[in-house]
Parts: structure tokens; sequence; C-alpha cells
């Protein structure tokens, strides 16, 4: 029978296919038991845990290291970057401390209530009565700018005074200028609000109770000014309104006939000049 079967055509290929089979099956096999063998045989791919030892304390420094912030020069003056540093911040300060302790809250609260007055709500406008409130506050302060500037600042860059002396002694003069112009009743006021008890001189008033003591006086003053300065212009919306109704125009607005009227007044006692130097004279 394997005689017959070798003379059948194409059974020469049959049977070299049945052996490659058997020979890739027992390869197969092989590979398996060997890696089985390998895996079973391995020792462990990680490190054993072991003991870590006493811990190391830190090294000492081997010199004088640190950091250091020098304020001042090597003269004693203070470094540029400090100056600076002050300079920006009192910018970002400065309108407030322009607006509560000077004289530029009454001056520009008059000049308001000076415009209002003669009907011309936007003439002058804004940006100009800043401006004059502004320079009269220079011109009104600058003895007291002076005296801040000669006990105070050139010290402190001159290297004489330390930053805290400067301060102290800067806000002297401010505090005196201030005290001189509240009422004790606007101190009293903000003393009870505050639950304080009352000091024994008003040498000793702190900064936080005397400026809003102060702002309150400079805003009495101002309405008080400018109630002095709406009377004649009320006055002749008055005797204009009057005229008009004796006339039967009672559809004509009284401002359009009393606004020429009311300037020129203005002009004839040069109002702007009056004004001006009764705010000057009031802090004299």
């Amino acid at each position: 029978m394997p005689f017959t079967r070798a003379l059948v055509p194409g059974s020469n290929t049959v049977l070299r296919t049945d052996a490659l089979l058997r020979w890739a099956v027992y390869a197969a096999i092989l590979l398996i038991i060997a890696c089985a063998i390998v895996m079973l045989t391995a020792g462990p791919t990680f490190a054993a845990p072991g003991d870590p030892g006493e811990p190391i304390g830190p090294s000492a420094p081997g010199g004088a290291g640190g950091v250091s912030l020098q304020i001042n020069g090597p003269d004693g003056t203070p470094s540029s970057a400090i100056v600076t540093l002050i300079g920006i911040t009192l910018l970002s300060v400065a309108p407030a401390l322009l607006l509560m302790m000077t004289s530029f809250t009454k001056i520009f609260v008059v000049l308001a209530m000076a415009r209002n007055a003669l009907a011309l709500p936007s003439i002058p406008p804004n940006q100009v009565l800043a401006g004059l409130a502004m320079f009269l506050t220079l011109f009104i302060m600058w003895p007291v700018l002076t005296e801040v500037n000669t006990v105070a600042v050139q010290p402190y860059l001159a290297g004489t005074a330390s930053f805290n002396d400067a301060i102290a002694a800067g806000s002297a003069p401010l505090r005196e200028w201030m005290l001189h112009f509240t009422r004790e009743e606007d101190l009293a006021l903000m003393l009870r609000a505050a639950g304080a008890e009352n000091p024994n001189s008003v040498a000793n008033v702190d900064l936080i109770t005397l400026i809003p003591a102060f702002m309150i006086s400079e805003l009495r003053a101002a309405f008080i000014i400018g109630f002095v300065i709406f009377i004649p212009f009320l006055v002749i919306d008055l005797v204009v309104s009057a005229a008009l109704m004796s006339m039967g125009m009672m559809m004509l607005p009284p401002v359009m006939i009393s606004l020429p009227f009311k300037i020129l007044l203005f002009i004839l006692v040069d109002g702007w000049a009056l004004i001006l130097t009764s705010l000057i004279e009031s802090y004299q």
C-alpha cells in the first residue's frame, strides 16, 4: 500500500506538507517549554529592599552666605531704586492727598458753585476748574510744602535722617496747617464717632481723626462762600421772572433773559478776581 501511494501523482507533495506541519508543532512545543523553564528559574527583576541607613544632616555653610538688601548707598544716602519706588508710591496716592489734606476741595467746590450760579453748567469745563484749583492750591500751600522739603525731604536724601524720622518731620507742618483751619466742633464730632476720649490738646489728635474733620470744615466753609455768591444772581432771577410775569410772557424761560445780566454783573464786579482773592485770604 505505501508503494501504491507513492505511485499516485502528487503524493510526494502531500507527504512533505504533513512532515513540515509536524516539525512546526514540535518546535512550538519546545519553545513553550523553554520559556516556562526560564520564567520558573529566573530571579526577581526588581531591587530587593534593604536598610537605607542613618540620614545625613545638612552640611555647614562654607562661608558668610545669605541675601542682604541695602536700602541706603555707600555714603548713607538712599539708593536711587528706593527713591524711585517712593516717588511712584507718592504719585499713586497723590490724588487722595491732594483732595484730603490741602485746600483743593474747598477751592474746587467754590468755583463749581460760582459756575452753577451763573447758570452755565459746562462753562468753564471741569478741566479748567480743576487746573485753576490745583495751581491755586500750590500757591496757597507753597510755604507749607517748602517747609516739608526743608525739614524732611532734603535730610532724608542727604542720609542724615531715616525714613520714619522724615515722615514724622514732614507731617508736622502739614498737621499744624490743617489744625489751624479745622473747627473744634468737627474734631469733637470725629472723636465721638470713633468713641475716643478727648485729648489734652489739639496737638495730640492723630491724623486719622484730623483729616476727616479738616475735610468737613473745608466743605462747610466752601458752602458758606457759595451761598454768598448765589444771592446776587438769585435776585437777578427773581427780578427777571417778575418782569416776565407782569408782561404775560410766561412761556419764555427766565434763564434766557437773566443769563446776560448775570454775566454782565459778574464782569462788572470782576467776579473771578473777587472769588480767588476771597479764597486766598481765607487761608491767611
